[in-house]
């Protein structure tokens, strides 16, 4: 199991949360192969809606 900084921690949360309005305590649940997965989908969205490839 990889440890890392709160702050990364912290960052990854935030994110998560204000793009799906997931609360803390299901983003804490997920392992961080899982949250670092939704991170990429939800640039991939925002890259679309903005129109780049």
């Amino acid at each position: 199991m990889k440890v890392y900084a709160a702050a990364d921690l912290r960052s990854e949360i935030a994110y998560i949360a204000y793009h799906f309005h997931w609360s803390h305590n299901e983003l804490l649940d997920m392992d961080h192969v899982q949250r670092r997965a939704y991170i990429q989908s939800i640039a991939d969205i925002n890259q679309l809606l903005e129109g780049r490839p």
